[in-house]
């Protein structure tokens, strides 16, 4: 345990930027905003690191008019709950995955349907289009949200406790663990495994207890989580994209200082760029690591993954679809 987290105090020195950030303080222009800041990523991990990075930026560029506390480990709640409150005003702000914020903004979904992008420089290029970036900030803006920023937490792969995974009939039958999300149950459904919606905070326990088969996420979350101790088999399938996404509560934003909305829809752009290279620079220092710990790792070739990509060739139209115009829209532009 004393290895494990040295080595997770040692990789948060290079993360820059995934988080969350709350309020319910008086917002006048010349009095002190208390912010919250609540994510469902643990203690002792990256993500710590880069939110006192974020929180560094705002207390500095607002002169300490800001003044963030943060909630760690979903302590404020899973996920969901955290985007329904953010919705309803009781968070003001949320960060975390886009498929977690798709629970009420659905077109968001298509993001992460699988094999949409062959690459995380793909994966930039489409998301930071202005097309794109307007497109997903009319959705969640449509629903009680105010865009700000994308953070990072990258393709997600498959780990599983005993089967090894090697072609889609591989996963025929199994119970896994899935996100509470419409894009990764519908995936699942596609590759006839049996999809078992867990909030993150449960994850774990039901790995241990063999309720579930496996999981999918990335090295990193699956490290800092310590899901991985329960798996013996990783695919590095990189089936699934997942960016992180910042909104802030739109209630709570539209009554602030105009200058403060600055601060918080303005993000510099080297915090984007900073973070997204740093969780794939860690990417291959962490697969080293779990196959120190014994996984047994497999790198598909390229048959293997072509495999898969055509067995799950509809659920990105079948996602955006019950997303509505929106979702088929986005879609069309991420492509």
């Amino acid at each position: 345990m004393r290895k494990r987290i040295a080595i997770l105090t040692a990789m948060s020195a290079v993360l820059c930027t995934t988080a969350v950030l709350a309020t319910g303080g008086d917002a006048g222009a010349q009095e002190t905003i208390d912010v919250k800041v609540a994510t469902v990523a643990p203690e002792g991990t990256p993500w710590e690191k880069q939110l006192r990075q974020f929180k560094r930026y705002l207390t500095e560029e607002t002169n300490g008019r800001v003044r963030v506390k943060m909630f760690m480990g979903g302590s404020l709640g899973g996920e969901k709950a955290l985007v329904r409150r953010t919705s309803q005003g009781g968070i003001q702000v949320f960060g975390g995955s886009t498929a977690a914020l798709g629970s009420l903004v659905p077109e968001l979904n298509v993001i992460e349907a699988p094999y949409l992008f062959s690459s995380t420089a793909e994966a930039d290029r489409a998301l930071d289009k202005d097309a794109v970036i307007q497109q997903v900030s009319s959705a969640v803006e449509a629903r009680g949200f105010k865009f700000g920023f994308w953070a990072e937490n990258g393709f997600r792969s498959w780990f599983t406790r005993e089967k090894e995974i090697r072609a889609p009939a591989d996963l025929r039958g199994l119970r896994m663990r899935s996100q509470e999300a419409l894009v990764h149950l519908q995936t699942y459904r596609g590759l006839g495994a049996t999809p078992v919606p867990i909030d993150v905070t449960n994850v774990l326990t039901s790995l241990q207890t063999g309720a579930v088969d496996g999981f999918d996420n990335t090295p990193l979350f699956a490290f800092a989580t310590s899901w991985y101790q329960a798996a013996h088999h990783l695919n590095l399938s990189e089936h699934s994209y997942q960016p992180g996404i910042i909104v802030y509560s739109k209630r709570w934003f539209d009554g602030l200082p105009a200058d403060i909305q600055g601060k918080l829809t303005n993000v510099p752009r080297n915090l984007v760029t900073n973070g997204r290279q740093a969780v794939r620079r860690m990417d291959p220092i962490l697969i080293r690591n779990l196959e120190r710990y014994g996984i047994q790792v497999h790198r598909p070739s390229a048959a293997e993954r072509s495999a898969f990509a055509q067995a799950t060739r509809n659920v990105p139209d079948q996602v955006a679809r019950k997303a509505g115009g929106g979702g088929r829209a986005l879609l069309r532009a991420l492509r």
